[in-house]
């Protein structure tokens, strides 16, 4: 799958992004907010994500900035089962972006195209999680139309060394994002 929003192209990993994964999400900030990111995190690591294969109807890409020069690798975003106890096959939206990047609105213009791309596929409403301690990516959330559910767990993290709470939500459970003006389309292929 490929998308292209205003800012961005949204396409799936190739070994020669390797090196500049690793070198974006390698960074202990970004690290730390993710839950199922091996740590310390290298090539080796950026190389077997990349291979790991495809599901047919989950998006997993990664956010390439729209540069005149070249093109730079800036996040990641996807649509991956939700693990945990009673998931029942709920559906989770995951996403990070480079510590350069953060606060331009590139996380929300990704989503939106990610979700499109949900839509357009027939998904199940999405759920998200986010660790308490990084509010932002709860604000992104919230502008791609989830609620917080008020439910909160302990997840682990390999960067922080340990577990931390974190808030749960679910896609339009109090706000009509498309009645919001939220979710513009996207352009896409698959």
């Amino acid at each position: 799958m490929f998308a292209r929003t205003e800012r961005l192209y949204l396409r799936p990993g190739f070994p020669e992004d390797a090196p500049a994964l690793a070198a974006a999400i390698g960074d202990e900030a970004v690290a730390r907010n993710l839950s199922a990111l091996p740590w310390p995190y290298g090539v080796a690591q950026a190389a077997a994500f990349i291979g790991l294969p495809d599901a047919p109807l989950l998006p997993r890409l990664l956010i390439v900035l729209r540069t005149d020069i070249a093109p730079r690798l800036i996040g990641g975003i996807g649509i991956h089962p939700r693990e945990g106890e009673g998931d029942g096959g709920a559906l989770e939206l995951g996403y990070w972006i480079a510590r350069a990047h953060w606060g331009r609105g590139f996380a929300t213009e990704a989503g939106r195209a990610v979700m499109d791309i949900a839509r357009a596929n027939r998904l199940p409403r999405l759920t998200a999680r986010h660790f308490t301690d990084n509010p932002a990516s709860g604000a992104v959330l919230r502008k791609l139309g989830f609620s917080a559910t008020g439910r909160s767990e302990q997840r682990s993290s390999a960067a922080r060394g340990g577990a931390a709470m974190c808030a749960g939500y679910e896609e339009g459970t109090d706000v009509d994002a498309d009645a919001a003006g939220l979710r513009a389309p996207m352009p896409m292929a698959a």
